[in-house]
This record gives C-alpha cells, structure tokens and sequence, in this order.
C-alpha cells in the first residue's frame, strides 16, 4: 500500500475534551491492517488475517470494571461486586487526564453504530490508541455506509488508551486498569489494559441498562440463527459452552453470535456487525465456518504460531486459554440479511457441566427456564485456571453478569412474558462431560450436540417420551434422531451409579446455595423451578 494514501481522513476531537491529537478518521480495514504492520505491532498470518497481542491483559478484567453512580443510575442498578459503583467528580477528573494524555498523540477515531434494527439505533464514536483496536471496532460494531457519515451524530463514546495508567490513590480505581460507564455522560473510558473485548462489552453493558430501562426492550447474552421456515432460534451460554460453534449451522442463517435484543414486536435483533469467537483447538472439521472466516480482515488475538511458519498453532495456549478472533460478520457465507430474525421459537440454554451431571438435553417448563436462566450455570474443568485440580461451578445470572447493570431477576421476568406470550420452547443442552466427570468421562460428541438441537427445531421431540430428572426434575427425552439413547439419561452414562447420585445431590446443592440471594426478588413460579432437594 503507497504510504501516501494513509492518514488523508480526520475530525476534531474537541468536544469530547481531545484538543491536539492527530487523528486519524475512518480507515479502512485494509488501511488499519497496514499501519499495524508498519509499525511493529502484529504479523500476518498464513492466511491473511493479522495476527496481535493484547500484553499485561488477555481477558476482561471484572473487579476494574466500574459504573458512574449518579441520577440516573443510583435506583436502577444492582450495585455490588459486579456492577462497582464510581463516583461522579472521580470520574470527570480521570477522564479530563486521560484526554490530557491523548493532546498531541496519534489516535484512531471510528464512527459506527450498534442494534441492527433502525428503531433501536444506537450511534457510537470510538477513540482507539492504535489501529488494530481500531480494526476490532471495525470488525464489532456496525459499519455505516458513506453517505450516513456526512450526518452521522455520535450518542456514545468509547475512549481505549492502553499506555494511561491510573493512581489508584488519585483516580478511586483499583489498580492502574479501568473500564467506566457514565450514562449521563454517555462515556465508556477504559484505560491500562489492551484487550480488545473491553470495548465490545463496555457498549454490551450500556445496551442492557438502556434497552429494558428506556425501550422495554430485553437485551441478552446470546447466539441466534434463523432457519428455513422463518423461526428463529436463541443460544444462551457462557464463554466456552458452544454459543458460536452451535449457531454456525450451515443449515441455518446466523444473526449474530454474542449480543442481541428481543423485542416487543417478537423479533430478535443482533447488536454488532461481527463476530468474536474463541480459537482454542479450532479445527476445520468440527467449526468449517469459523475456520473459513480467518482471513483477511480477522484480528487474531494471542494465538502462537508453529514453529518458523506463520500458521497458527490453535492447540497452543501458553499465553492464554483465551485466544479469540474478531472478523465481520460477512466472512460468514450463510447470514441473515439485516442481521433480524422473526418468530422465536426455540430457546437453548448451554452449560459445559464439567461433574458430568446434567442431561445432554432436557425441556425446561416456565419456571425452571426463568431459574436455570437466572442462575446462568456452567463448570470449570481443571487447570483452566491456577489452583482449580478439579471440576467447578460457574454460576453467571443470565448468563452473562458481568453485563448486567440491572437485577438479574429483572431481565428473568422479561425472559419469561415473551417466552409465555410467543410461545417458546426452552432446552438445557449439557455440552460437557458424560460418563462421569472431568478426568473421568468424556466430552459430549459436537455431532450428538447437533443432532439433539437440529431434532428440537424440527419438532422431532416434541412427541417422544420424557422422563424427569430425579435431582432437577428436568424432563429428559427418551429417545432423539442420530443420537444412541444410553447417552440421553447421564446415570446410564457413569458406571457407579451410587455415585452419580450422591454427586447429582452436591450440585443441586450447589445450585441452591447460589439461588439464596435471588430468593426474596424471585417469584412463585421461578422458585418452583429448582432442583428437587
């Protein structure tokens, strides 16, 4: 690329408080890709996508991650260790710092949007300090065409300044990495860390606190895909339970892979204009379209290359668990146009249970929908993280707390009037481990996975025989299309079936002293919904 046609765009950053900075003005993702190159900052891989490392951080930082408790905030938000409350004049002075910081620096400004439908447009300006966080956004957000530039009005800004450094002991942060949200401000500041996905969950967070507060609208941690008939079809899951894999159906169009909004008038919306899957032991065979959509203008984060190539080792986790890739949406070849989906009709609810308890898959009533979603369980297998020797509990409410400015039993009460009012059928898939546990059994086969999913969208179990659990009285189908039926009771699965029934016991336990903070906001009906013991 001639050097000569880089850095022609820029704007003035004068309004949000950046006098001097050489901005550089909606590049092009090739032009993004570029100037990373040029100056040192990533490399090429085999196939085209630009390979990066995020440094210090390499994911999310939750007890940094702060909201600006002032008018419109202090009565809506469920203050505590997830949402941290930061006060007001704090904030002003950090962010009059950080802009400081910025005056005389070389920064990337994008203008983008989030909410795929017009009515829930959300307009965003996003300043980077270098063009491959630049490139995330590009990826991530929205992509206005443009002669939607010439009016374009941003409603949001999110500021990502890695090298600023917070005092702890001036600046009421933590430690010297920050990510802030200020609703009146209608800032999202982040600063001392470089992973990307900061960015893309800060805008996440604002859309859960606006969408239901403002516009009625439920904002959800999910994957979405539409299918021949028109229905459209919900994945919840936290990370590593099969959102993105289970959505990338080459029978189905995608949505969205992560974030998406459900409205009033029974569709489903995707908030962002790409996607950001883990890259951990990818292969071709099992995930073809992600495989496929590493190429040019994929950001690959903290992947390791085999030895004297430039092909990624997807196997290699020794700078983290969490290698991901961000790419636009369109890398994908079967995705739904305008990115919304009509008629929900299958909710899926994913959980990679580690102890090897939980059925492959099982139909949830009403209440035990609302509970299992409000509990937002999965499992931790052993050595993903320092000192963890054996299986975990993970319980994220809805799944995805760490996003969830308001009361979790908020979001589950809204789940559950659309799901009455459009009729939905709602299914925990266990993605984990069947025939004991971690280090004793095995992972759940993909192909079993799909073929359970693919015969719940076909209506295939709707008239099967179910059997429910003795410990969670979830209903257990019988019998599935393609998949050996010893696998679909999980006590068949384990040999000492003593054991299973002492260990199924200790979870449901386990569940239940998770669910004693909720109880006294909870219904009837989403109580009536939890493990039998």
């Amino acid at each position: 690329m001639d050097n000569s046609t880089l850095f022609t765009k820029t704007i003035s950053l004068k309004n949000i408080g950046i006098d001097n900075a050489n901005v550089h003005y909606q590049l092009s993702a090739d032009e993004l890709h570029q100037i990373t190159l040029e100056k040192g900052q990533g490399v090429e891989s085999s196939t085209g996508a630009l390979a990066i490392n995020t440094g210090e951080f390499t994911g999310r930082s939750p007890q940094d991650r702060f909201i600006v408790k002032d008018a419109i905030t202090e009565n809506e938000v469920w203050w505590g260790n997830i949402n941290i409350p930061f006060d007001p004049e704090a904030f002003d002075k950090l962010y009059s710092k950080v802009c400081n910081y910025l005056n005389d620096k070389e920064v990337y400004a994008r203008d983008s949007y989030v909410c795929a439908d017009t009515n829930y447009r959300l307009n965003v300006r996003v300043v980077t300090e270098t063009a491959w966080a630049n490139l995330f956004c590009y990826n991530m957000f929205l992509r206005p065409e443009e002669n939607e530039l010439a009016n374009f009005t941003p409603e949001w800004t999110v500021i990502c300044v890695p090298s600023f450094i917070a005092d702890p002991a001036v600046d009421g942060t933590r430690q010297g990495n920050f990510a802030i949200l200020n609703f009146t401000k209608k800032v999202a500041l982040i600063g001392g860390t470089a992973y990307t996905g900061e960015m893309k969950k800060g805008i996440f967070s604002a859309l859960n606190f606006i969408l239901p507060v403002f516009k009625n609208t439920l904002p959800m941690h999910c994957s979405a895909n539409v299918g021949q008939d028109g229905e459209t079809a919900i994945f919840f899951g936290l990370s590593g339970t099969g959102k993105t894999t289970l959505s990338a159906d080459p029978s189905r169009k995608l949505i969205g892979d992560d974030e998406h909004g459900w409205t009033n008038e029974n569709t489903v919306f995707n908030f962002e204009g790409g996607c950001y899957a883990k890259v951990v032991n990818l292969s071709e065979e099992n995930e073809p379209d992600i495989f496929k959509a590493i190429k040019k203008g994929a950001l690959l984060e903290n992947v390791v290359f085999k030895k004297g190539t430039n092909e990624v080792d997807y196997t290699d986790t020794s700078i983290t668990p969490n290698t991901r890739v961000s790419y636009p949406i369109n890398h994908i070849d079967n995705i739904q146009p305008g990115s919304i989906g009509q008629n929900p009709k299958n909710i899926f609810f994913l959980t990679a249970d580690s102890f090897g308890i939980l059925p492959p898959i099982s139909r949830l009533t009403p209440g035990q929908a609302a509970y299992h979603f409000i509990s937002g369980y999965t499992a931790k297998v052993a050595g993903t993280e320092a000192g963890v020797t054996e299986p975990q509990p993970n319980f994220s409410a809805c799944f995805g707390a760490p996003f969830m400015p308001l009361h979790p039993t908020r979001y589950a009460e809204m789940l559950s009037q659309k799901m009455k009012e459009a009729n939905v059928k709602v299914w925990l898939i266990n993605t984990g481990w069947t025939g004991g546990p971690y280090g004793t059994g095995s992972r759940m086969k993909l192909k079993y996975t799909r073929a359970m999913i693919t015969a719940a969208l076909n209506g295939e179990l709707d008239h099967v025989d179910y059997e429910n659990h003795e410990v969670f009285g979830i209903a257990k189908p019988q019998s599935c299309p393609n998949v050996p039926s010893e696998i679909l009771n999980p006590r068949n699965t384990w040999e000492d079936k003593d054991l299973y029934d002492t260990k199924a016991v200790e979870l449901a336990q386990k569940f239940k002293a998770n669910f004693q903070k909720f109880e006294s906001y909870a219904n009837e009906e989403i109580l009536s919904g939890g493990p039998l013991v």
